[in-house]
This record gives structure tokens, sequence and C-alpha cells, in this order.
């Protein structure tokens, strides 16, 4: 199937992969490394997939987040205790401002939208 001018399917087969880890001050438990295919990064808008293996780190969100789980089980807890767990099927909107620790029960893959 040819390419549609102006659509992006968002699949990790046309993007190199990416690695990373949170930052050390952040790592709550475990030693989590998360995997990126930037698929979309234009105009304040990324897309893209990422995954993590399992462990748990502080977030704060500066950015507004759309998310969609796609495998695994995570969860995101704010600073106040409130937790969503998040399953493959699950899809939540982080806003700006948002902050507390997202912890990864088993290796969790989501794609996402993020606008700066």
């Amino acid at each position: 199937m040819s390419p549609t001018p102006g659509l992006v399917r968002i699949t990790p087969l046309g993007a190199p992969p990416v690695t990373a880890r949170p930052s050390p001050d952040r790592v709550v438990s475990g030693d989590p490394v998360f995997t990126s295919w930037d698929i979309e990064d234009r105009d304040g808008i990324y897309a893209g997939i990422w995954q993590s293996t399992p462990g748990a780190w502080r977030v704060i969100y500066d950015e507004w987040e759309y998310c969609h789980i796609l495998s695994g089980h995570s969860v995101l807890t704010a600073e106040d205790g409130t937790a969503q767990d998040l399953r493959a099927g699950d899809s939540i909107v982080i806003r700006p401002g948002f902050r507390g620790v997202w912890e990864v029960l088993e290796t969790t893959r989501k794609d996402y939208v993020i606008r700066v």
C-alpha cells in the first residue's frame, strides 16, 4: 500500500528506535528502560509509540499528552495519591502541571500525541 499524502501511520516499522532511561534522581524503583519510535515532530506536536520496562519514576508534565495503552500494565499515581490503573485499551489525557509517579508493572507500550 502506498503512502497517502497528508497521513502518517503510527507504527514502529518506519522509525528507528531510540532508548533512554529516566533521570536517576527521579527513579523510585527498578531500572526502567524506555524505547520510543518518534513518528511526528512538527509545529509543537509530537506523536509516536513509547514503551517502558518495569520500574517506577517521578513524572512532572509541562505539556499536554494523549496516550492509548497498547499492551502491558502500569499505574499512574498523582501526588495526592489518586491512582489510575492503565491496561491495554485504556486512553488518558495528562494535562500540564500533573505530578506523580508512573509505575510500570508489566512492560507497557502506548501510542501518544504530545502538544507543547
